[in-house]
């Protein structure tokens, strides 16, 4: 059954039915597979339950009817055709583990009876590129902050912006001079917001893990939803003050200051003159006001955190279709989380634009495994408990819903972590799995929207970008309703289609570029979730 037609018809009359299940006069009653899971491709193995079925359940099938032997959750698999041990598994279309068992037909599908398949894939380069469809009606805008040097912001934030740990208090106590009531009189800026990480010194320079930390301060640095910075440091540290903005292509109207603890006197002097720095930035910054701007300026960033065994049949596809839309405007989304498009990354390559691209991506995909296998680990440890409990359980099945966020569109780059992204359309950039760490690098490559997609629950701000919270799931949805902002969940509960909430995802991009705040900006969330990839020696 197709994600946009969740129909099925009854086995038996709905007043013969319990709400349990269970016939009233007594019997189980039978259900057709339609009513009771989601078959993805008519030849999968497995389909995704969409209610929990106890043991005894009777489910119909094309086939014959399945009695189930035990218990198989919500969200989670349900063979429907008996594997044998060592046979793939097959799930969207494709295999995501083997068989470490006899599986019978109507049996849980899980951690106990379904492994890692290490068959080779083969890759193939630019044979499925589709080129989306031009959009028809009106260019589409936005309302954002139009910066010197070409680039459209989405909010308005003075950052402060440290170089090494030892600032980190520093900064943190200048920003929290700005909270509360003290931006009241500047409505047109959006906060202060403390940037502070964990490193900064002890680096071995020129080495990947110093590359990378500079690489993304200084992103955030350049990032068009800033308008004004002040730089902070301690004044003997590895990662200069002046470094993270010397040669950048900061827009002439973005003001930025710089101070280190050590000539500026120590704490006090430091948070007393970066205070009044910023208070002399704030009424040159409130003075500036949105203007209309082509969508084709967004650059959108797309996560996952929490995923469910909704997670590819729900928010992901939707948030394809959104990004589709935003891509044929003009406009650039970024996919990311390289340990989690592992086992799908077979997929990406047959939409990148030149062999070079794809081959790209498989040689970070190759630096992933060696990776994880130095630490004594595979990438297919990558799926958490959460992620196991809510019904995945191979790094294949997770992946191959993960990359469902890029929609259709080709592949036009790959780039590694924080790397400024400067092509337009769908690009990839190597990231970890970690939601910080990964988003982290997302903003400082440019994001200026983050849409995540969430089975279980996630929480995640990304400020100075604001984070869209998509709900794969109703029970979650609602149960979390004052930490998501919108309900993917109803494409599987049959009340909305899969392009009918992509399409509210596109407009909701649209409006929180413009200045809608999400929940996760009402919660004043962001700050403490910048996470620099920490790699290589600290000496």
């Amino acid at each position: 059954m197709s994600t946009d037609d969740h129909e099925g018809g009854p086995a038996v009359a709905q007043d013969d039915v319990t709400q349990d299940g269970t016939a009233q006069d007594g019997g189980t009653a039978a259900l057709p597979l339609a009513e009771c899971a989601l078959l993805l491709r008519p030849d999968d193995d497995v389909a995704v339950t969409t209610r929990g079925l106890p043991a005894g359940s009777r489910v119909l099938t094309a086939t014959g009817e399945l009695v189930l032997p035990g218990d198989v959750p919500r969200s989670h698999k349900l063979a429907v055709r008996d594997l044998p041990a060592g046979s793939a598994v097959h799930k969207y279309g494709q295999s995501i583990g083997r068989a470490t068992v006899d599986i019978a037909a109507g049996s849980h599908v899980h951690t106990h009876n379904l492994g890692m398949d290490d068959t080779e894939r083969a890759y193939e380069f630019g044979t499925a590129r589709t080129g989306l469809p031009a959009p028809t009606g009106p260019s589409r805008t936005f309302q954002g902050y139009h910066r010197a040097n070409g680039r459209v912001g989405t909010r308005n934030f003075v950052g402060v912006l440290t170089s090494v740990n030892c600032s980190a208090s520093s900064a943190k106590m200048i920003a929290d001079q700005f909270r509360g009531t003290a931006l009241d009189a500047f409505e047109n800026v959006d906060g202060v917001v403390a940037l502070t990480h964990q490193s900064g010194c002890g680096l071995v320079p020129g080495s990947d893990g110093a590359n990378v930390l500079l690489r993304t301060l200084r992103g955030y640095a350049q990032h068009p939803n800033f308008g004004g910075l002040l730089v902070l440091g301690l004044g003997c540290e590895m990662v200069p003050v002046q470094s993270l903005v010397d040669g950048l292509d900061l827009p002439s109207d973005t003001i930025v200051h710089t101070l280190t603890i050590q000539d500026t006197g120590g704490v006090r002097a430091t948070v007393r003159a970066g205070v009044a720095l910023i208070r002399e930035m704030l009424p040159v910054l409130d003075s500036r006001r949105r203007a209309p701007a082509p969508i084709s300026e967004l650059v959108l960033g797309l996560n996952c955190g929490g995923s469910d065994g909704y997670s590819g049949i729900t928010a992901n596809p939707a948030l394809g279709h959104a990004s589709d839309r935003l891509v044929a405007a003009g406009g650039t989304s970024i996919l990311a989380e390289t340990p989690e498009v592992f086992g799908a990354e077979h997929l990406l390559t047959r939409r990148a634009v030149s062999e070079a691209v794809g081959r790209r991506l498989l040689d970070r995909i190759d630096w992933w495994q060696d990776y994880a296998r130095a630490g004594g680990g595979s990438l297919d440890n990558n799926p958490s408990p959460g992620n196991k409990a809510g019904g995945l359980t191979t790094i294949l099945e997770k992946s191959l819903g993960a990359v469902a966020k890029a929609g259709q569109a080709d592949l036009s780059a790959v780039y590694e972590y924080a790397e400024p992204v400067t092509e337009r359309g769908l690009v990839f950039m190597d990231t970890p799995g970690y939601d910080p760490v990964s988003v982290t690098g997302i903003v400082a490559g440019g994001a200026t929207v983050v849409c995540f997609t969430t089975g279980r629950g996630s929480v995640l701000g990304c400020r100075p970008t604001p984070a869209i919270k998509l709900a794969t799931n109703t029970e979650m949805f609602e149960r979390m309703a004052e930490d998501m902002d919108l309900n993917c969940g109803r494409i599987v509960d049959g009340t909305a289609s899969l392009t009918d909430v992509g399409d509210e995802i596109f407009e909701l991009i649209i409006a929180v570029a413009s200045g809608e705040l999400t929940v996760s900006e009402e919660l004043d969330l962001g700050q403490e979730e910048f996470i620099p990839w920490q790699l290589g020696t600290v000496t």
